[in-house]
């Protein structure tokens, strides 16, 4: 398993991005959250064709702490089946990647 990972996950306002982004780097379950302009998702919900407008969450943090962000997003999340995507990381600057480390070790 890699030691670093990048962990994708969507919502549908500015506002619940930046609480889901915030909540994260909070609790020190990510190191930095990048949320991105809107983009359009186009998906099959409850067996019809649906597009909407989301906001992109990029969490960058630790394959120790995958499992808790994973249960803090699910848990603030307000979509039924949010996206939770972990992406490794196999290559990245040792300076930034011991930066990640430090923020999401607690105590």
């Amino acid at each position: 398993m890699a030691d670093y990972l990048t962990v994708l996950t969507t919502t549908d306002t500015p506002e619940k991005a930046e609480a889901l982004a915030r909540g994260a780097v909070e609790a020190r379950l990510a190191a930095c959250a990048q949320i991105s302009q809107p983009v359009t998702s186009v998906y099959r919900w409850e067996g019809a064709i649906e597009t909407a407008a989301e906001w992109q969450v990029l969490f960058k943090t630790t394959a120790v702490r995958y499992e808790e962000l994973e249960a803090h997003l699910r848990e603030a999340h307000d979509y039924d089946t949010p996206e939770v995507i972990a992406t490794p990381i196999t290559h990245g600057s040792e300076d930034y990647l011991a930066w990640v480390v430090t923020e999401t070790t607690i105590g």
